[in-house]
């Protein structure tokens, strides 16, 4: 048959009538900037992503081998939406002995945490409802309840994290679905949530009967400071608290999970069901091994002294080029630091700027659910070079100094 004569079907996809919640969608503000900053020359603080020269590389190409002799079509089968079991197993005895005490029906696999923070809004969450969470949050958390439609009860922040005293009136002024919040080393600002506020937040909480959602995917990357007990470990079934492989091992394996009640767990399995079945057999297989290895804590130990040098790094060379009326937060741990600029400065302005002086950053106003504080900033420590760090944060110090106040 002649298939070339056939005539042409025109079509118009750009016109096809989305549904109202799609068409309000906003694109990545972070991911736009990578684009940019993916530029020859280009020193990118703008990205939330790992060292890629930390990636285990030898350790996993021996766990792709040994998990196909081991487990042969099995590692490339389908698999249980929960999770394989011989990995939803090594979490939990890793998190029971970080202080969290859990068992094989506490965690389901996800696909990557920001599926925990999607099964969460769906699983909680109506149109118009309103979230608690800090202010600023997550954005990627944002563009994920924002699907949803939902509204925010923002609780402002200090040097000790969210400030709980408010979080009591706000509950009772908004009345919200689920509790958000990264509360060791938080993105974007690097905080952590000072004890007295934990046992504070789990026990208000608790006692509205809210769900608490803990998204901790930094706390592993300590190099600083005396640990803190998670949410998770203070409020026990109160919490759901969200972990992921994407900072310790490697973000494109897309291995996370959710640590929760058995009560609430059928219905977060229900819910991944109607997204994608199950996460990726095969990477969850290639994780247990890297854990049942020992490779994890021995690579954890890596990325903490070379995290920790890059931080350190970078606050150094601040010290030594930004104006002082520029302030930034101090990491103990994590990927990023905050900064913020006299009011009258647009950090979303000099970022076109900045680029053209070959250096990157994320401005603030996407981690804020209304938009504000466009005097803010974030800067990823984790993606440099020392070397990179040193000429990226002379190249920005010179940008803020020349606009100061403009």
């Amino acid at each position: 048959m002649n298939h070339t004569s056939a005539p042409e079907i025109s079509v118009s996809p750009e016109k096809w009538k989305l549904a109202a919640h799609v068409g309000e969608l906003s694109t990545s503000i972070i991911r736009e900037i990578l684009k940019i900053s993916s530029q020859p020359g280009v020193v990118s603080f703008a990205g939330g992503l790992p060292a890629p020269e930390m990636f285990p590389i030898a350790e996993l190409k021996q766990a792709a081998v040994e998990v196909i002799d081991e487990y042969k079509s099995g590692a490339l089968q389908y698999s249980l939406s929960m999770g394989i079991p011989q990995l939803r197993e090594a979490i939990a005895d890793r998190e029971t002995r970080l202080g969290a005490k859990s068992g094989l029906d506490n965690i389901l696999i996800t696909s990557g945490s920001q599926q925990g923070i999607e099964i969460c809004a769906r699983a909680f969450v109506d149109r118009g409802d309103y979230i608690l969470c800090e202010y600023p949050t997550y954005v990627g958390a944002l563009q994920a309840f924002n699907f949803y439609q939902t509204r925010y009860a923002p609780v402002e922040m200090d040097n000790d994290g969210m400030r709980v005293e408010q979080v009591e009136a706000t509950i009772k002024k908004y009345h919200p679905k689920l509790i958000y919040t990264v509360s060791t080393f938080h993105n974007p600002t690097g905080i952590t949530m000072a004890l007295d506020r934990r046992r504070t937040l789990v026990e208000i909480a608790a006692r509205y009967n809210i769900p608490l959602i803990e998204d901790n995917p930094y706390s592993d990357i300590r190099f600083e400071g005396k640990p803190v007990p998670s949410l998770k470990e203070l409020g026990g079934e109160g919490v759901i608290s969200l972990g992921t492989f994407s900072k310790t091992v490697a973000p494109g394996l897309r291995i996370a999970w959710m640590n929760a009640s058995e009560k609430i767990m059928k219905t977060f399995e229900k819910v991944k069901q109607c997204s994608d079945l199950h996460s990726n057999t095969y990477t969850q297989f290639m994780i247990n091994h890297f854990i049942r290895s020992g490779h994890l804590e021995t690579h954890i130990q890596r990325l903490k002294k070379d995290y920790g040098a890059k931080r350190s790094r970078m606050l150094e060379e601040i010290e030594k080029h930004f104006p002082s009326e520029i302030s930034t937060t101090r990491p103990e741990g994590g990927l990023f630091l905050w900064g913020v600029m006299p009011k009258a400065m647009s950090a979303s302005r000099l970022l076109d700027i900045a680029i053209q002086r070959k250096v990157a950053y994320v401005y603030g106003t996407p981690f804020y659910p209304d938009g504000k504080n466009d005097n803010t900033f974030r800067l990823n420590f984790s993606n440099a070079t020392l070397d990179g760090i040193s000429e990226g944060i002379k190249r920005l110090g010179q940008v803020f100094r020349e606009n100061l106040s403009k």
